[in-house]
């Protein structure tokens, strides 16, 4: 977009310890003096990856900050620690950091991007702080309500009834409260993937992983299987936290799309997949008719990401750097 985007280092970077002792991985790229923007990674569990987010700002215009979320990649502890405590993961803690990460940079406000879980994370950040929000751009679009998040773990199997039996099959074998109907198939994967018993957490973190793979892979000829599962700590992070927030309905309380009068006034653009099988865009629908200052661009050939929505992405992050200057 820019010649400083082309830089994979940071011009900045470092840890910011938070009260509970979580040290928290930031980067800063573009200028300075440049109007601030935050990027919200997915997950919960994801990672900065190689930074490619930075690729879609006019960087001599924008001062960009990204950060790995509590128990996410370079952050400590890690989420994948066995000894690290499940109640140390809340959205509301995330929330918090994200207060005091801001804070910590010395920035009044910014625009905010949200990329899949991010752009729950988005939404909530900005339920709870909204004069800090100068707009949002929302990218595969979640509010990780109790509907996508049933979606998502149960009713997507009617699409791949095979996968989702072994999925089943396996919860099943080894949490009798999921073979008794008592709890949900993603209350019993975060049990296991929580508990003590280090291979029964390797078995139920692979089992996830195949079905994280499975459920994006509609349109292509077979499942693949993502390399980032390999690293074990990695693997452990991601399905750990995304059982564990899923189980709670990603601690969204009031549901965020019941929650919107505090934000109407904030410009926001949502960008999602027709083909999004995963999270259907029937959420990023609800948002949209939801609040007066939003636009709901729909790509018509992508489904939980794509060429047409990166692309759609840095328009719309140019058009809020324009609408703030």
């Amino acid at each position: 977009m820019s010649s400083t985007a082309e830089s994979a280092a940071p011009s900045d970077h470092g840890f910011l310890t938070v009260n509970d002792g979580h040290r928290l991985y930031w980067q800063e790229f573009g200028a300075p003096d440049g109007i601030p923007a935050l990027h919200l990674h997915g997950g919960p569990g994801g990672t900065l990856g190689s930074s490619g987010y930075r690729h879609r700002w006019d960087l001599s215009r924008t001062r960009l900050v990204g950060f790995e979320q509590r128990g996410c990649g370079r952050s400590t502890p890690s989420a994948s620690n066995p000894h690290v405590l499940a109640d140390d993961f809340t959205t509301q803690k995330f929330i918090d950091d994200i207060e005091a990460l801001r804070i910590y940079l010395g920035i009044e406000q910014w625009i905010i991007n949200g990329v899949s879980w991010g752009s729950t994370l988005a939404l909530a950040y900005a339920l709870a702080h909204p004069n800090r929000v100068r707009g949002l751009v929302l990218f595969a679009v979640t509010t990780t309500s109790q509907s996508e998040i049933q979606w998502i773990s149960e009713g997507v199997g009617s699409i791949f009834p095979e996968a989702w039996d072994r999925l089943s099959t396996f919860a099943g074998a080894h949490v009798p409260h999921y073979r008794s109907g008592t709890i949900s198939l993603v209350e019993a994967y975060a049990a296991m993937l929580w508990s003590a018993d280090t291979d029964l957490r390797d078995q139920a973190s692979d089992e996830w992983a195949l079905w994280e793979d499975t459920h994006i892979s509609l349109g292509h000829k077979e499942v693949t299987r993502d390399p980032r599962w390999n690293d074990s700590e990695f693997r452990h992070t991601m399905t750990r936290l995304t059982t564990h927030f899923w189980a709670n309905d990603g601690f969204c309380h009031p549901p965020i799309l019941e929650n919107l009068g505090r934000i109407q006034h904030i410009p926001a653009v949502f960008i999602h997949g027709r083909y999004d099988v995963s999270s259907p865009v029937s959420t990023a629908w609800k948002l949209h008719q939801g609040w007066a200052h939003s636009e709901l661009i729909i790509a018509a050939r992508d489904a939980h990401g794509g060429e047409e929505m990166v692309q759609l992405w840095t328009a719309a992050n140019l058009k809020m750097i324009n609408s703030a200057s």
